[in-house]
């Protein structure tokens, strides 16, 4: 089993597929000017305070304000805007809390008005981003992930991941970590940690506190809204969370020189032993093309989504919740019964299905109606199929039994708005009218324009990028195709290329670095 992520590095945005197999199971996208990413630190204002909604606004610097819950304040609200008070008024020298005397913990239903009033500073974390017509959902819990431990400021407890299950090695590890623990710094260590030497723990350790060393910087300048501390890019971030000794990238291919260097300078100082699997693309295709990536996306985000077997998937959305319905189209066997061939159906949907929410990162109540099944027991192989489907989802989820009537409830986290690619195109031809050019002008257009960019490059070679079809009808026949008649014509420094990516009639030119051209 193969395990590839390609990066996709564009002027605007930074597209980054995860693939199994070669297969498309998640797929990122982030515009390179994006500031509001989970887990980015904030220095804002409180503007208003809604006792009603036991919660305030908050300016972060969106053109919404942000969303703060008196339940996301946390236990120590009152101690870290000590903190930020004494920080930005100077008081404050050093980032450590050595020294710093906490306030009394809030209470669980306490209000809100008792701890924030409009125009404090406050310290957030983001917690979900901008969704729909929603500014971001703010926390004021902190806590700063590395790669074997989570750094938890205002706190003292040491935990260990219940995902590591040797009691010698969960000893070793909290006591390791104890020895090294600075006042008032809570830790979490991560199932990464396993095994790890003590050195490297201290490391990752002391990598923390230097960022809280510089978020202290920040803050103490009082400016609002700043960033003061920023969750690493995508890519990386992607790394640190699922690199471990069960899991890695066979290869992690990227198509910018920058981003290549900057990842393979994390994987050296985070994975050595995997610095080799960063590799920079340089071929001629674009990097989603040549790895077959566009073709899924296009066949993934629709509304129907087809399986191998001949069934679909069609994925309805709602305000209130998300619906798949699972069909069997043309799936039908001679020989299975009719019970046969749904449990069929629905164990591969179920596996299409988890695919479809990573890949499309759909948040919030889903509801799967699956073909009618009228054994228990195969309705039991269902619910055990779609529960270890989505056990690689590192979304946190929960998938409730089938009722009687076959429908299984899933409820998934949603931090960031759901990826939604249009996969149907307006037609190239009428654009929306409904009424076309006659076909025979489309090659007379090309050839105008193909002689345009001739006379323009003077003689240096172009590549004249079209769709498929159009490549196979331009290039029909041995002797006197279009093509050939082109280059008697024209001459030969130019050749004829297809992108599947491309609508029916859409054609473009390039030189031979593969900037496209015009005129």
């Amino acid at each position: 089993m193969s395990n590839d992520l390609v990066v996709n590095v564009a002027p605007d945005d930074v597209t980054i597929a995860l693939l199994k197999n070669r297969e498309l199971i998640e797929l990122t996208k982030e515009k390179s000017d994006y500031a509001f990413n989970v887990g980015d630190y904030y220095l804002a204002k409180v503007t208003r305070v809604i006792p009603n909604l036991n919660a305030a606004f908050v300016d972060v610097g969106y053109e919404k304000d942000a969303f703060l819950h008196y339940l996301d304040l946390g236990p120590e609200i009152r101690s870290l805007n000590k903190y930020v008070k004494e920080s930005i008024s100077g008081r404050l020298k050093k980032s450590s809390l050595m020294y710093f005397r906490f306030e009394p913990q809030i209470k669980k239903d306490g209000k809100i008005t008792d701890v924030l009033k409009s125009g404090n500073h406050v310290l957030v974390k983001i917690a979900k981003e901008p969704i729909s017509q929603k500014g971001p959902r703010l926390s004021c819990e902190l806590s700063l992930p590395g790669r074997y431990i989570v750094l938890v400021p205002f706190a003292e407890k040491v935990s260990v991941s219940s995902k590591i299950r040797n009691a010698k090695e969960r000893d070793r590890l909290r006591k390791v970590l104890e020895a090294i623990q600075p006042k008032n710094f809570g830790i979490i260590i991560r199932t990464a940690a396993e095994n790890q030497p003590a050195e490297q723990l201290e490391k990752d350790l002391q990598d923390l506190v230097q960022k809280w060393d510089n978020a202290f910087e920040k803050i103490r300048q009082g400016k609002t809204p700043s960033k003061v501390l920023g969750e690493l890019n995508r890519t990386t971030t992607l790394l640190r969370d699922m690199v471990n000794k069960d899991f890695h990238f066979d290869q992690v291919i990227v198509n910018d020189q920058e981003y290549f260097e900057q990842t393979r300078s994390y994987m050296q100082e985070n994975f050595p032993e995997r610095e080799k699997s960063v590799k920079l693309y340089n071929g001629r295709l674009p990097v989603f093309e040549h790895f077959g990536i566009n073709r899924q996306i296009k066949t993934l985000f629709g509304k129907n989504v087809p399986m191998k077997s001949g069934a679909y998937l069609v994925i309805e959305h709602t305000e209130a919740l998300h619906v798949i319905d699972v069909n069997s189209g043309n799936n039908v066997k001679s020989g299975d019964s009719q019970e046969e061939s749904a449990l069929a159906v629905n164990l591969e949907a179920a596996d299409e299905i988890a695919r479809q929410l990573r890949l499309r990162d759909i948040g919030g109540i889903i509801v799967v109606d699956f073909i009618d099944m009228y054994k228990a027991e195969n309705r039991k192989i269902l619910f055990k199929q779609m529960r270890e489907a989505m056990s690689d989802d590192r979304a946190k989820h929960n998938v409730l039994p089938p009722s009687k009537i076959g429908l299984i409830q899933i409820t998934r986290e949603r931090v960031r708005p759901q990826v939604n690619i249009e996969t149907s195109e307006t037609c190239p031809s009428c654009k929306g009218t409904g009424k076309v050019a006659a076909t025979v002008i489309l090659t007379d257009e090309i050839e105008i324009r193909l002689k345009q960019m001739l006379e323009q490059n003077k003689g240096r070679p172009i590549t004249l990028m079209v769709h498929p079809y159009v490549e196979a009808y331009l290039k029909k026949g041995w002797f006197n195709s279009v093509y050939k008649q082109w280059k008697k014509k024209y001459g030969k420094h130019f050749k004829i290329e297809s992108r599947t990516s491309y609508p029916l009639i859409d054609y473009r030119f390039f030189d031979a670095e593969g900037i496209e051209l015009n005129l």
